[in-house]
């Protein structure tokens, strides 16, 4: 398993949490999900919608570069997402559930942003991932056009987040991803208007928004 350094959570017990059990097989190889990562085709079909707010920014050309790291972590027959539990402290989308990443610097790809961020938020170093791809690009309604790039990493990992970003380090199973039964699609009222959005099951943390659309462009690329 992933050793990590115990962080207390919003009940304030430390601890580290593992992912949810789930009785789903998994059994596609790093080979298989690189060559999908490389489909046009299966990019293409996995392509997700966008909110009209969204929609509104890339119109008006105001859309800002970022990236997120993906990582997929490799445990023996039953790989898992690497996922972060955002500071309650921080300005923006506090005590959300994302994927290390940030914004690009001048000159900087999207596969240096997000090792990069990933060695910021949790102390990632970022000569272990193993890029497998990228998945579509995400536009979101604050204005970022946000590139995710799937990376592969082997246990164990020593991770040191940062925290005034991340509250917790947790974990998906790669094979809750891959069950169609997992995604829940929920409605809510956001700005005046009814939204939807995914949502995935774990039994501590409510992951939606940006980080479940991108979760399910990869469910998309990997059953296909």
């Amino acid at each position: 398993m992933v050793r990590r350094r115990l962080l207390p959570d919003r009940r304030g017990a430390g601890r580290v949490e593992p992912p949810p059990r789930r009785r789903v097989s998994f059994a596609l190889s790093r080979e298989a999900i690189a060559d999908r990562l490389g489909d046009p085709a299966a990019l293409a079909r996995a392509a997700p919608t966008f909110s009209d707010d969204a929609e509104a920014a890339a119109q008006s050309g105001r859309l800002r570069d970022a990236a997120v790291l993906v990582p997929i972590v490799w445990h023996d027959a039953t790989p898992s997402i690497l996922l972060t539990l955002r500071s309650a402290r921080l300005t923006a989308h506090a005590g959300q559930v994302a994927f290390p990443g940030g914004r690009l610097e001048p000159g900087e790809t999207a596969e240096a942003a997000a090792l990069r961020e990933a060695a910021e938020e949790v102390g990632l170093d970022p000569r272990l991932p193993v890029v497998a791809g990228h998945l579509p690009e995400h536009l979101t309604g604050t204005g970022f056009r946000v590139t995710p790039v799937v990376a592969f990493l082997d246990p164990p990992l020593t991770l040191t987040p940062d925290p005034g970003e991340v509250a917790a380090i947790f974990e998906l199973p790669l094979a809750t991803v891959l069950d169609p039964a997992a995604p829940e699609r929920r409605q809510a009222e956001f700005r005046g208007r009814m939204r939807e959005f995914w949502v995935w099951p774990h039994p501590e943390h409510l992951i939606w928004g940006a980080t479940a659309t991108m979760l399910v462009s990869l469910a998309r690329i990997l059953r296909d």
